[in-house]
């Protein structure tokens, strides 16, 4: 029987080296992701209506015309949150780099795999809580 104490720390084999690069592609990511941010700020929701139409005439706008926009600025915050959580995780898994607890499940404290890591460096669960953390939430 293998203590998990030892288990732990033979699997996670990240050098210094390994989480410098994680940390800056983390970096990276959270720096992409604020530009974008930004320019979705600056082409949506500081134009009014009118300023994003293009229109600048004095007439009124069409009820129809109005309700695409406004259906598109809603569309343009909500893509706005997705990216603001997508912030938040890569916030805490550049957190848990500097604190020395990166790579280990919120949940269960088992080490993530690194396959998981790879593909998405900000995970927060192994893949088994994640299965059940979808499955409670009705995804």
């Amino acid at each position: 029987m293998v203590n998990k104490k030892s288990s732990r720390k033979n699997n996670k084999k990240y050098t210094r080296d390994d989480l410098k690069k994680i940390r800056r592609s983390l970096v990276n990511q959270k720096s992409k992701i604020i530009e974008e941010l930004m320019v979705l700020n600056e082409d949506s929701l500081r134009k009014s209506s009118r300023d994003a139409s293009g229109d600048l005439s004095g007439y009124s706008f069409h009820m129809a015309d109005m309700a695409t926009d406004q259906y598109d600025r809603e569309f343009l915050l909500s893509l706005a949150e997705g990216e603001r959580e997508i912030l938040y995780t890569l916030d805490d898994a550049i957190k848990k780099i500097d604190e020395g607890t990166y790579g280990t499940c919120d949940m269960c404290g088992e080490i993530i795999s690194k396959q998981r890591l790879k593909a998405m460096p900000q995970a927060q669960y192994c893949i088994k809580c994640q299965e059940k953390k979808e499955k409670s939430s009705g995804r």
